[in-house]
């Protein structure tokens, strides 16, 4: 994978589990400047940029890079708020929330979100108008 792709902040999601598309579909609507990329964790950028970045392939978590640092976790999902636009943007004030305890929440959470979620078959195509935002 090239540099210029991660010169831009990167999400990687799970894209089959329903509510990480919705965040997903959340971040894209409040980051109106296009700042943030995302591919799923299962394509080949995905997979691609979990090996430059040494992610495990059985890591439970959504995979925020930003200036090629790789962040998961709670600490991933609350450094992406950062990029998106007002009244999304407030929620990076979780930041100060120490990740001895946040990061366990998310685990808990993560391990239960099919079942409360549910997950889908295979993982979601972006639209014409946003698919310049997916990495391939």
């Amino acid at each position: 994978m090239n540099n210029s792709v991660t010169d831009h902040p990167v999400v990687l999601f799970d894209g089959v589990c329903n509510f990480c598309n919705r965040m997903v579909s959340f971040a894209i609507l409040n980051d109106k400047k296009g700042n943030l990329k995302f591919a799923p964790l299962e394509s080949e950028a995905g997979k691609s940029l979990r090996d430059q970045f040494q992610i495990s392939p059985t890591a439970d978590t959504i995979v925020f890079i930003n200036k090629g640092v790789p962040y998961t976790y709670a600490n991933a999902a609350i450094r992406i708020c950062k990029y998106l636009d007002w009244p999304a943007k407030a929620l990076y004030a979780f930041i100060i929330i120490p990740s001895f305890m946040s990061q366990p929440i998310y685990k808990w959470f993560a391990k239960r979100r099919y079942k409360w979620f549910g997950k889908r078959e295979s993982c979601m195509i972006p639209t014409p108008e946003v698919s310049n935002r997916f990495l391939v």
